[in-house]
């Protein structure tokens, strides 16, 4: 979620064209209902969004974050926000899709204040929750979308946000993103690969479980043209792409730690190799408003 890209002899640059998929085939003689308008569609999106969210935040996501596998990989991604942001004690840092808080609260002991905003009632009242019982007093979470956000950040987050927006809005986040970076402030996306090796395996071996953790609107993104987006609202920006197996793994296999850290160990290599890399599973946006 661009003027002077940021030099990384690991990253892929941003320049390629975008590669949209061809509409469904449709007759001129078939008779169908008027198209909604844009807005609509948002809309309609949207509120499946959060109709899946609220069911997943009634129990089944709290059990499933809390596992070992899956509190390792919220270790490493905040790990990885802290080291290509450059944080400190004095970084205030906005949540863009925070979820039930699980990454913001692990990330809040090395930053002045995190801030998390979601659609989900469900999810903030979970956040707010645990931020407490985990003595958090640095985090606010609250109810709202990327539109009606406000103030000045020295970083903006999303882990896994930008793929769940209708298109309208995922091609306008970038221009509301950047208004919310101060002068030299960070901007840190993870998303999956359009191109990633593990969803076209995922979808052959375990269809039904792909279903299971996909919403009906969520997609893969192109990272080139996920780039663009942002070189165009003004941001240095570049691509990089986080891992492999290790993620998908622990979806699989949340309660085997040992099982992670294997996957977490082959992904470094891995996610380096030229060419190869750009089957990664997820892949990161990493970039800075100029000062």
């Amino acid at each position: 979620m661009k003027n002077t890209r940021l030099a990384d002899k690991s990253s892929a640059g941003c320049a390629g064209a975008y590669n949209q998929r061809d509409p469904p085939p449709g007759g001129r003689l078939a008779m169908s209902a008027p198209r909604p308008i844009p807005e609509q569609e948002d809309q309609a999106v949207l509120a499946r969004e959060l109709a899946y969210h609220e069911k997943l935040y009634a129990g089944f996501a709290q059990r499933h974050f809390s596992k070992p596998a899956v509190r390792a990989l919220r270790a490493h991604i905040v790990n990885r926000i802290r080291q290509v942001c450059a944080l400190d004690r004095t970084a205030v840092v906005l949540s863009l899709g925070c979820g039930i808080g699980d990454t913001e609260i692990l990330l809040a002991p090395h930053v002045a204040r995190v801030e998390g905003i979601d659609l989900s009632p469900a999810a903030v009242r979970q956040a707010q929750a645990d931020a407490r019982s985990a003595g958090c007093a640095n985090c606010r979470f609250a109810q709202g979308s990327l539109e009606n956000a406000a103030g000045e950040y020295d970083a903006v987050i999303a882990i896994f946000f930008l793929h769940h927006l209708p298109a309208r809005a995922l091609a306008e986040a970038p221009a509301l993103i950047a208004r919310l970076l101060r002068p030299g402030g960070w901007f840190y996306s993870l998303d999956p690969n359009r191109f990633r090796l593990s969803g076209a395996v995922g979808s052959l071996l375990f269809p039904a479980l792909m279903k299971k953790y996909q919403t009906p609107d969520e997609r893969e993104l192109d990272p080139r043209t996920s780039c663009e987006r942002f070189l165009r609202a003004g941001l240095a920006a570049r691509i990089d792409y986080y891992d492999f197996v290790s993620s998908p793994l622990a979806g699989l296999l949340p309660s085997s730690l040992a099982a992670y850290r294997v996957a977490r160990w082959l992904d470094e290599p891995l996610r380096r190799l030229p060419l190869l890399r750009r089957l990664g599973s997820n892949f990161e946006i990493i970039a800075r408003k100029p000062r």
